[in-house]
């Protein structure tokens, strides 16, 4: 049996909230880690009050002092939570007004919970993305590091996972590096439409106090305030926006572990990833399995589910706030959570991972990549490439049949199929000559790797600044 308990809100109800609905619509569970962003927001709104005349001084220096205490509280762990408060607003505002009073009392004035929690998660929301940033960074420098090392090292580049044309090491993890740089900028304008205070937009309509919003705006950090009363309360797409950025972000990711779960597997064994981020088999015991990267791979699901979620969430609200916008925050949460996780725990795997040069080079002759290579030698000798490609094919379907390499048939056989091919040939046709043949910006070269790498961390420098 279900039994009432007492009133939250006012003497508008005439019987308590049934037990099932208090535990049904409460959020404290989850929204409590908005705490340090909810005292933040009302330290901002309760000095303004006080500069606007709206609260006397001496109240407003209560309500901050309550709040620094109740902050401490809450970092030491001690702060008592309460599911019969409903959310993390109310549980700080009835511990507030235990603690200073009368005062506590007054510090709803011209503030709904509407523009409170909707303030709370984009001030939550913006420092988050901040440090997603920094993670993106450490794994962008990984990269370099890398990159920097490897520049030369020579192994297959694939296009429908089969040998296409050699490229380096080097040049491989800088397409890494794009990506999470595409990433980054996505966030970084995405964090310009966070960053907007619905503060002073209450429950809808704004207020018939003569607030200062732009007052609170600068106080909090924000670069400017929500225009509209009605949209400042309901909008959530900045939250979906988040998610999206963070879901192709985790798509990034989910790529780069699935190329290193191939890389592991013996019949690539291009590259031994650290053992601390591999786990065994409780049956098989010469297994070292790539689960870490596996799991990245597996939690970029859950993410796009988010996005998801989100959007199915807000598609039918009409203006203004509605308490669906109450089950916004566990996606957005758990999907800053599992980005933070994969970029550290890929961080470590790139920081920590070792190529197998042999293994790469030995696969960059398998499948005659440099065959576009022989085909470029003969156009820069005045053959049409379509003819060029087709003398080509028909050295390579020779190579095939002898079981050999395109660069392993002799000079006699390669003149048959073309008879502007000449014994400068060989240079053209080894994985080094390849990629040092491909050298202008944006190539593979291990030159262009270099300076390259170069940018990259100059930008990056510029960025930290």
């Amino acid at each position: 049996m279900r039994t009432p308990r007492a009133r939250r809100w006012s003497g508008r109800f005439s019987e308590p909230v049934d037990a099932f609905v208090e535990r049904f619509t409460a959020s404290v569970g989850f929204d409590r880690r908005l705490a340090r962003e909810d005292i933040a927001a009302s330290i901002a709104h309760a000095r303004m009050l006080a500069a606007c005349g709206i609260l006397a001084r001496r109240d407003a220096g209560a309500i901050v002092r309550g709040l620094a205490r109740i902050r401490a509280e809450i970092d030491a762990g001690r702060f008592r939570w309460s599911r019969a408060l409903e959310d993390v607003h109310s549980n700080i505002e009835r511990r507030l007004i235990a603690l200073v009073g009368e005062a506590g009392k007054r510090l709803h004035t011209a503030r709904s919970r509407n523009d409170q929690v909707a303030t709370d998660l984009r001030l939550w929301l913006r420092g988050e993305i901040d440090e997603i940033d920094r993670r993106l960074a450490r794994l962008q420098r990984a990269l370099l590091d890398q990159a920097e090392r490897h520049a030369a090292l020579v192994m297959p580049g694939f296009t429908h996972l089969q040998v296409a044309q050699p490229v380096t090491f080097g040049h491989h993890l800088l397409a890494w590096f794009e990506m999470l740089a595409r990433d980054r900028a996505r966030l970084a304008d995405c964090r310009r439409r966070v960053n907007v205070l619905p503060l002073g937009a209450a429950a809808l309509a704004g207020t018939s106090f003569p607030i200062d919003r732009r007052r609170v705006a600068r106080a909090l950090g924000f670069e400017a305030v929500a225009a509209n009363s009605l949209d400042a309360v309901s909008d959530r797409d900045f939250a979906i926006e988040f998610a999206a950025c963070a879901a192709i972000a985790m798509m990034h990711l989910s790529r780069i572990a699935e190329e290193l779960v191939l890389w592991m597997n013996p019949r690539f064994g291009f590259v031994r990833l650290p053992d601390r981020f591999c786990t065994g088999s409780s049956i098989m015991p010469q297994k070292k399995n790539p689960d870490v990267p596996e799991l990245v791979r597996g939690k970029s699901a859950r993410v796009f589910g988010h996005v998801v979620a989100l959007l199915a969430l807000m598609k039918a609200q009409p203006l203004a706030y509605n308490k669906d916008n109450q089950e916004d925050k566990e996606p957005v949460f758990d999907t800053v959570d599992t980005l933070k996780d994969c970029l550290e725990a890929m961080a470590g795997i790139v920081e920590g991972m070792a190529p197998v040069p042999e293994a790469m080079r030995a696969a960059a002759l398998e499948g005659h990549a440099t065959a576009t290579d022989l085909a470029d030698y003969l156009v820069r000798k005045g053959v049409a490439f379509r003819d060029a490609h087709e003398a080509v094919a028909r050295a390579v379907r020779e190579a095939e049949r002898r079981g050999c390499a395109l660069a392993a048939l002799p000079l006699a056989v390669l003149r048959r199929f073309h008879r502007a091919i000449g014994a400068d040939v060989a240079r053209v046709l080894t994985p080094e000559g390849s990629v040092a043949a491909r050298d202008h910006e944006g190539g593979t070269a291990p030159a262009q790797v270099r300076r390259a790498v170069a940018r990259a961390r100059r930008a990056l420098a510029a960025r930290a600044r």
